[in-house]
């Protein structure tokens, strides 16, 4: 995989709770090539594949727990829906900006703005 694979990969096994950036998985990246645990290769373009070694095999064989694993333990379920909610919601949203007559984009955003109302209105009760 390339490193932007690789971040998308982190992020879909911890159900988006963790989301490494470009600035901290490179490094990593090179840390392990530099150790001998993987290998990069040029692929199309200026795009860095990596791969495992022999040796970051074995090492990756000792781990008992994956660190995404890991992560994802502590992870409230109800923020994993609300960002999933969230994620679907800006996904609708956009396609109606392209996809849709100029009376169902008003629409759209007098939805947007009453569940905007709603949700303060929620956050004011719980205070």
């Amino acid at each position: 995989m390339h490193g932007y694979e690789m971040i998308q990969e982190i992020a879909e096994r911890t159900r988006d709770a963790w989301r490494p950036s470009p600035g901290s998985v490179y490094p990593t990246l090179q840390l392990l090539d530099d150790e001998g645990l993987i290998v990069s290769s040029e692929s199309e373009g200026s795009t860095k594949l990596f791969e495992l070694t022999d040796k970051g095999r074995a090492a990756a064989e000792k781990i008992k727990t994956a660190p995404w694993k890991q992560f994802a333990e502590g992870v409230d379920s109800n923020q994993v829906n609300l960002r999933a909610e969230l994620a679907q919601l800006f996904g609708a949203v956009a396609q109606s900006a392209y996809a849709t007559t100029a009376e169902i984009q008003q629409r759209v955003v007098a939805i947007l703005k009453n569940a905007r109302r709603e949700i303060y209105r929620l956050l004011a009760e719980a205070e």
